[in-house]
């Protein structure tokens, strides 16, 4: 009798089977994770952008003068509506209300509808809308995968 070393062709084929077969199951897991955790970015960023938007709200009542177009918060002048102390739709009002949107693309073309992506993946409906007029924040992770 002689002593065998080593594995046999059939219990290779054995392993690299059952290793196909996990990678076919983890791989989809691992695709629908990066679109929930896109999609949980998002829903922190409009998290983010209301908080933003109520902070400079109160600060404007605090200060109490309803004509006034800038707030100070943490030591930098952000621009609002002047009546509401709604941040406008620019980099000077929500965008310096922000203080820091790492990780997100802000368009600000139109102050009314300010879209915010992220910075990878997604497609372009994946993101918010900040309206810089009435503060409202609308969320879409429709297309986020």
């Amino acid at each position: 009798m002689r002593n065998q070393n080593g594995f046999t062709l059939i219990e290779l084929v054995v392993v690299i089977v059952i290793l196909g077969i996990l990678a076919a199951v983890a791989v989809p897991k691992f695709v629908s994770m990066q679109a929930d955790a896109r999609e949980s970015s998002v829903n922190g960023l409009a998290g983010g952008v209301r908080s933003a938007v109520s902070l400079a709200r109160a600060q404007y009542l605090v200060n109490g003068d309803s004509t006034a177009t800038t707030v100070t918060m943490s030591g930098t002048s952000v621009t609002v509506n002047a009546g509401t102390g709604v941040p406008v739709g620019t980099a000077a009002g929500i965008g310096t209300a922000m203080d820091s949107m790492d990780g997100f693309t802000p368009d600000y073309t139109t102050p009314t509808a300010v879209t915010i992506q992220p910075n990878n993946g997604g497609s372009a409906t994946c993101g918010i809308t900040y309206n810089g007029t009435t503060g409202a924040v609308t969320v879409n992770v429709s297309d986020c995968n």
